[in-house]
């Protein structure tokens, strides 16, 4: 729908409780009014489990001395991937032995 002031592309606006459609010039379609709906959605994924959640795969994994930021626990698994540009340094990643948290090192 276009504005037949100033042929602009008319908008959805608030007046009030109703939306209607509107133009930066200031015109204002009644003839479409409508009460305003909120509606919100919030999506969610499912976490599939991934390789690094399988307990035969982290056993083959080394591990090193690294302090958990969830449990405080001091030994790790760890695997190297490349995240970023392939001039750069990989990315560490570790994972809790005893509570399995996940996170990176970009040392």
């Amino acid at each position: 729908m276009f504005c037949p002031k100033c042929g602009s592309i008319l908008l959805p606006k608030k007046s009030g409780k109703k939306k209607v459609m509107g133009c930066s010039c200031g015109y204002i379609d009644r003839q479409n009014e409508s009460p305003m709906q909120i509606r919100e959605e919030v999506a969610t994924k499912e976490r599939k489990p991934g390789v690094m959640d399988n307990k035969q795969v982290l056993d083959t994994l080394p591990t090193t001395e690294a302090e958990c930021p969830a449990c405080r626990h001091g030994v790790a698994y760890y695997w190297t991937l490349q995240t970023r540009a392939g001039d750069e340094a990989e990315t560490k990643m570790l994972k809790c032995e005893k509570c399995q948290h996940t996170w990176r090192d970009y040392d």
